[in-house]
């Protein structure tokens, strides 16, 4: 059975972001905390894909994957081939998949009402507030 696409933001969801943008290549900040943990995971049960502003932008995705491969290597320990299995088995599109639900830190779910304008202008990450 194909499993369902969860896609997933970097910057200020996975990767802390706390420094700012430096570049596509440049990904210098811890993950959020947990993230690691929910990746391993979400694959047992979705199709995992990992979508960002970088993604389109040179040395983006080479980038990303390197700063994953790091931390599950952290998360994971002396255990190889777990952090190996796990990145090996994530999706880096160049352009937004066609999810069933995305986790991003800078949107709204639209609930069948349009929203304020003056909300979105108020607009601020998580941790941003």
């Amino acid at each position: 059975m194909k499993k369902p696409i969860l896609c997933l933001d970097f910057d200020g969801v996975i990767h802390s972001y706390t420094s700012g943008w430096q570049g596509a290549s440049v990904v210098p900040d811890p993950p959020v905390d947990g993230a690691m943990s929910f990746i391993d995971r979400a694959i047992e049960d979705f199709d995992v894909h990992i979508y960002s502003s970088r993604s389109g932008q040179r040395g983006g995705i080479k980038a990303m994957k390197y700063w994953l491969a790091g931390h599950m290597k952290e998360y994971f320990g002396p255990d190889r081939v777990r952090w190996d299995d796990v990145v090996s088995e994530i999706n880096w599109p160049k352009e937004k998949p066609p999810a069933m639900v995305s986790i991003d830190d800078r949107a709204i779910t639209f609930m069948g009402e349009w929203p304020d304008v003056k909300l979105l202008l108020d607009f601020k990450p998580w941790n941003k507030r």
